[in-house]
């Protein structure tokens, strides 16, 4: 008896593990990278010229696709935009329509104007990994790091980050923006 009973667990196991096979790119698209909110992304990004996958990679790792999440400083919506970032970007895309810093909170909205900060990041950097550590740091910090040897060999683009934590959160963006593209570039 106890002989069968361990023959009919190997074979769900062995099934288990066979459908596990078959239908990992589907539990991987669905719940490791998932694309929430794609009408909204797909047209940021048309609109930014901003890749799509890095904007989902964005948003994967500052609030893992909660609209409703604040961060510790009150970074807000899904791609965690401080007040600050957010009148910036208002400042810079000239936008005159009647949005507010509360308005981080909408999906459309806040991607809108995360996906523009990262236009505006990646032009001044040229280098995603640097744009994402100004995406992280500000604009302030990483100037600074650029001017020092330490940090920067060309004065152009980020060799090392003296912040753990910026280093920690571009190697987490890259990681998922290198799994979003292989999944469905």
């Amino acid at each position: 008896m106890l002989k069968k009973l361990g023959s009919v667990i190997m074979i769900i196991f062995i099934g288990c593990f066979i459908w596990l096979i078959f239908n990992i790119e589907d539990i991987c698209k669905k719940y490791i990278y998932p694309q929430q909110y794609s009408a909204y992304v797909e047209t940021a990004a048309a609109e930014t010229g901003v890749d799509k996958y890095l904007i989902y990679a964005v948003i994967k790792t500052e609030s893992g696709f909660d609209e409703t999440a604040v961060s510790e400083v009150g970074a807000r919506g899904l791609m965690q935009l401080t007040e600050d970032a957010f009148e910036w970007v208002k400042f810079r895309m000239e936008d005159e329509r009647d949005i507010s810093y509360d308005d981080m909170f909408n999906a459309r909205y806040n991607i809108e104007y995360g996906s523009y900060l990262l236009k505006l990041l990646y032009e001044e950097y040229d280098d995603a990994a640097t744009a994402i550590a100004a995406y992280h740091s500000g604009r302030g910090n990483v100037n600074e790091w650029l001017k020092s040897p330490e940090y920067s060999s060309d004065g152009k683009t980020l060799d090392n980050m003296p912040q753990g934590k910026t280093k920690h959160y571009v190697k987490k963006v890259m990681t998922a923006y290198k799994g979003y593209n292989n999944l469905y570039g």
